[in-house]
């Protein structure tokens, strides 16, 4: 046999026998080929691995020639990425992994291991280096010697070449897939029959025509199948192989089969003598185990039946956290055991409403004993409710502090807003009570047609000042009461607290880890038992307790009349009966039932800082109403027309009143004393502006005259060198007949002064009571204080040198004597600053000591304007001796009248202010008086060229000299004057 199953072909030539075979040789279906064509049907003579013990052999598999247009199960083509593609996804980011092991699958980053060292580059360096040279030689070798497979490149080149050649002489509508003879036009483009004749008769042309076309078609069909046979030939190797395996395969599926229905068969055996048996005893065992669990259950369900009726009963005895352990207890069970049970579908939501119901009841209970307890009368001394008005025979401490236990346990934290408010509104009840009361007491305020506001206003000062009063005392036992109240509300905190904190210690304890291990051997089927205590009351089931305490609340209703004490005891019982039920949990279940319900410690450390802050609210409410009244009253500014008594002893009554709530709630507010010292602030102002108006009145009414100082004048100034800085009190003693005296004596000093700076005296006193009296405001009163110090300084300089009391008074001229006396008053005032500025400065803090500047800046202004009036008493003169010493002639008779008209105004002038100022100023003005006269008689003496050469007029001008030296120095405290009467000759360069 031949190896090559295509038969070669002998020649176009040989395969034409004639017109009758047809003009086409090669049909589409294989059923309709030549019969000199043999179609290979298998290939046993080609595959040396074939098995020859069957009959078949490979006659089922397809053929590559006979079935090249059949599609079979070998056709199939399956996608890769289709096939990894998971249609489930949403995403497209899955790989392999995860479609085979999964979505969970995830790629993680795989650590390195620390048993395996970091292999890098620098570990085969000396390999590299010992290579180096051969590699070299190498690549030089492959690229002069070529391998064999380079050498057969070019013939499989060639050869490839020459069969595109050959295929490129095949029309290419051949090659195309819409092939089909059918179509007219491919069937037109194939057989050109406008090559033969029209005519129905056969000429020899057609004949010829029609055997180039049958050669030509028969030249392109060997043409391909050669080109098929070659292909084929290239890969006959791997269809041998395919084909080999595909036999092995059958061979090893078949004996997997036979394996498979031998063990299964084995199995069957097993499972019927074996299995079956014991099976059927392991499932009466558990349905046992299932019928015992149901009698369980159907006890619990027994008992979660009368949950409701408890509840009701507890209620209606006010026991609110027996009811919430009961209710918290029945849902736990609800929903771990009993969930799904048909009959229990409702039981839930009603019993949370009955839970939200108690809630309502809890918060409305809080909030009447918050309003009870803040209302009540005054005149009750004890500060804590005692009795509550719905229940007479409870104690009212403990039902605030069953109360508090229960909003605490229903996590209701908000409870203690509820009391913020109303002690907000019984704040404002404080206040309207205290006004009711004060305004029943006077005849002359209608109640009922005056509004309330206006009620306060028309109060005397006295009366509105006792109202308030009132207000603070009664404000005072309102914090008091609310800190009592407070107290409790923190101690039931802190209790729970420590409770939580020691449970939560008992959790790590040895003990709790036996009760574990106890639980744990106990077994499966106590489970229910266990649960079923959840529910039981004082050891019995909850339908035995409830008759029990139906019995014991008509025994309580019986002998509720006797007294208080009966109701506490069983108020405690019960409680005492919640904590039992609590104990009976299961190991672990107690304090896992108080985690779930209780607050957390955060929670409680809060609301217990919450109390704290409760009552600085009390205090802040407390002193924002205070501020009303206080506003109220300041409103049509009746405050700040208060004296200074009154100012004082409304100060002191709030500061009383802010350190005793102070005291109480250790903390600082601050609305009572801001209110206070913004009125304080008003009051400055009024204050000031009062002195400072009647101030400029006097300056403006001023006469510049030397007044008489009265003795309680002499008597303030004296107290005040004595370190006395306030106004005396007035006392009818016999120092009121002494009479008045010309002098203010200051230090040993005498001050002849005007009327208007004895006020001013008075007003600086009256500024140091008020800080004296008032220190919250020493800031305000020192910087009015230095503004009425200057506007004083800068009045009197416009009055006088500026001679504004021409205009304001109507004074003909502004004299010497007048010059004289403002100097010597602002002098005086001088003498005070700084006993002034050491009484405010023991009255400021070490950081406010900069405010001090104001009296050093205020002390230069003052002598500044004493040292202003001075210039102008010696301008005064020097214009004198300058018109009268222009005129002066040096001629007999001597003296001269221009000297005698000069000394004549120097004793004028002498006159005028020797009594005023002391001898020092009066000796220092004349010295600078006598320069400026020396002066103008030089200058007129170098006019008229007389010089100090003991010539005639040289002697006629020392006539004068002496007649002037003379007068001068008999003026009184000048005759030790030295004037320097050399000055007038000009020396000589």
């Amino acid at each position: 046999m031949s190896s090559n199953p295509i038969p070669q072909s002998s020649g176009g030539g040989g395969r034409g026998a004639g017109p009758s075979d047809g003009l086409f040789r090669k049909p589409r279906d294989p059923s309709m080929a030549p019969r000199h064509y043999r179609t290979p049907r298998s290939l046993p003579d080609v595959c040396p691995k074939e098995p020859t013990g069957e009959g078949r052999g490979l006659c089922d598999g397809p053929s590559v020639v006979a079935d090249q247009h059949r599609w079979t199960v070998y056709n199939s083509k399956v996608n890769l990425p289709a096939a990894l593609n998971d249609p489930r996804l949403t995403k497209r980011e899955s790989d392999f992994f995860t479609k085979t092991w999964g979505l969970d699958f995830t790629e993680t980053e795989v650590m390195p291991s620390f048993y395996l060292p970091n292999i890098t580059r620098e570990h085969f360096s000396s390999y590299l280096q010992e290579t180096a040279q051969r590699e070299k030689i190498h690549e030089r070798c492959k690229n002069v010697c070529q391998s064999k497979d380079d050498l057969a490149v070019p013939t499989i080149t060639n050869n490839h070449d020459k069969a595109r050649a050959e295929l490129d002489q095949v029309p290419k509508i051949f090659m195309k897939p819409e092939f089909v003879l059918n179509d007219p036009a491919t069937f037109n483009a194939v057989l050109p029959w406008s090559h033969f004749s029209v005519a129905g008769g056969k000429n020899s042309r057609d004949v010829a025509s029609s055997r180039l076309l049958q050669e030509k078609l028969s030249h392109y069909l060997d043409v391909v199948e050669v080109s098929i046979a070659r292909q084929i030939s290239l890969r006959s190797e791997a269809f041998f192989h395919a084909m080999s395996s595909q036999h092995e395969l059958q061979d090893r599926l078949r004996e997997t089969a036979d394996s498979v229905a031998k063990l299964r068969a084995r199995t069957s055996a097993i499972d019927r003598v074996m299995c079956r048996g014991p099976l059927r005893a392991l499932r009466d065992a558990l349905t046992r185990n299932n019928c015992a669990k149901l009698h369980n259950k159907l006890k619990l369900m027994a008992a979660v039946h009368q949950t409701q009726p408890t509840v009701q009963l507890l209620l209606s005895t006010s026991e609110f956290v027996g009811a919430l352990e009961l209710i918290a207890t029945t849902k736990e069970v609800l929903q771990q055991e009993l969930q799904g049970i048909h009959s229990f579908r409702h039981l839930g939501s009603q019993l949370c409403e009955m839970e939200r119901l108690i809630d309502k009841m809890m918060v409305a209970d809080f909030s009447t004993y918050a309003q009870s307890d803040l209302n009540r009368p005054f005149e009750e001394d004890i500060q804590v409710m005692e009795k509550v008005t719905e229940q007479p025979a409870a104690s009212g401490k403990d039902r605030l502090q069953s109360l508090v236990f229960g909003l605490l346990r229903q996590r209701k934290l908000d409870f203690l807003d509820i009391y913020s408010d109303e002690m907000v509104r019984a704040a404002k009840n404080v206040v309207r009570q205290c006004v009711e009361k004060s305004v029943s007491q006077i005849s002359e305020i209608d109640a009922d047609t005056v509004k309330f506001h206006e009620q306060m206003r028309l109060m005397t000062f006295n009366q509105w000042f006792d109202l308030l009063l009132d207000i603070f005392e009664h404000f005072i036992l309102f914090i008091k009461r609310i800190k009592a109240t407070l107290g409790v509300i923190r101690n039931v905190v802190l209790e729970v607290l420590d409770s939580s904190q020691r449970s939560r210690i008992a959790d790590v304890t040895p003990a709790a880890d036996h009760s574990q291990e106890d639980e744990e051997e106990s077994g499966a089927h106590h489970s229910g038992e266990a649960e079923l205590a959840y529910l039981t009351h004082e050891g019995l089931f909850i339908s035995d307790a409830l008759n029990d305490a139906q019995a014991r609340a008509q025994t309580r209703t019986d002998t509720c009349g006797s007294d208080s004490a009966s109701a506490t005891t069983e108020s405690s019982s019960s409680r005492e009966h919640n904590y039992n039920t609590t104990s009976s949990l299961p190991a672990g279940g107690a304090a896992a039932l108080s985690e779930d319900v209780m607050p957390s410690d955060l929670e409680l450390g809060r609301v217990a800082n919450n109390v704290q802050e409760l009552l600085y609210t009390a205090s802040d409410v407390s002193h924002d109403r205070c501020v009303k009244v206080l506003m109220t009253r300041a409103k049509d500014g009746s405050l700040e027309r208060l004296s200074s008594a009154e100012f004082v002893r409304l100060s002191r009554a709030v500061e009383s009143f802010v350190q005793d709530t102070e005291a109480e709630c250790v903390r600082r507010s601050v609305s009572l004393r801001g209110a206070l010292q913004s009125q304080a602030n008003r009051f400055v102002q009024r204050f000031h502006e009062e002195r400072k108006t009647k101030l400029s009145l006097l300056l403006d009414n001023e006469r510049w005259k030397q007044a008489e100082v009265p003795v309680e004048f002499q008597d303030l100034v004296d107290s005040i060198a004595d370190g006395r800085i306030s106004l005396p009190e007035r006392k009818h003693t016999a120092s009121e007949d002494r009479k008045p005296s010309e002098f203010l004596c200051v230090d040993g000093q005498k001050y002849a002064v005007v009327g208007t700076v004895l006020l001013l005296i008075r007003m600086f006193l009256e500024y140091c009571q008020c800080v004296n009296d008032i220190p919250s405001i020493t800031t305000d009163i020192l910087t009015r204080l230095t503004d009425l110090l200057k506007h004083f300084n800068s009045r009197c300089c416009q009055l006088v040198l500026g001679a504004g009391a021409l205009q304001v008074v109507g004074l003909k001229t502004i004299t010497t004597r007048n010059l004289a006396l403002a100097s010597r008053c602002l002098q005086l005032v001088v003498v005070f600053i700084p006993v002034i500025r050491a009484h405010f400065e023991t009255r400021l803090q070490p950081k406010q000591y900069s405010i001090l500047r104001h009296f050093d800046h205020i002390t230069k202004d003052y002598n500044d304007h004493i040292a202003e009036i001075s210039a102008k008493l010696v301008a005064i003169m020097d214009s004198m001796f300058e018109k009268a010493l222009s005129k002066y002639e040096v001629k007999a008779p001597m003296p001269s009248a221009c000297l005698r008209n000069v000394c004549k105004q120097m004793a004028k002038m002498h006159e005028a202010i020797h009594e005023l100022l002391p001898e020092e100023q009066t000796q220092m003005l004349f010295l600078r008086i006598n320069a400026r006269f020396n002066l103008h008689l030089r200058r007129q003496l170098a006019r008229l060229g007389v010089s100090n050469d003991g010539g005639p007029q040289n002697g006629l001008v020392m006539v004068d000299v002496a007649f002037y030296s003379e007068n001068v120095q008999a003026l009184r405290s000048l005759e030790c004057l030295d004037l320097n009467m050399s000055e007038i000759w000009e020396q000589k360069r």
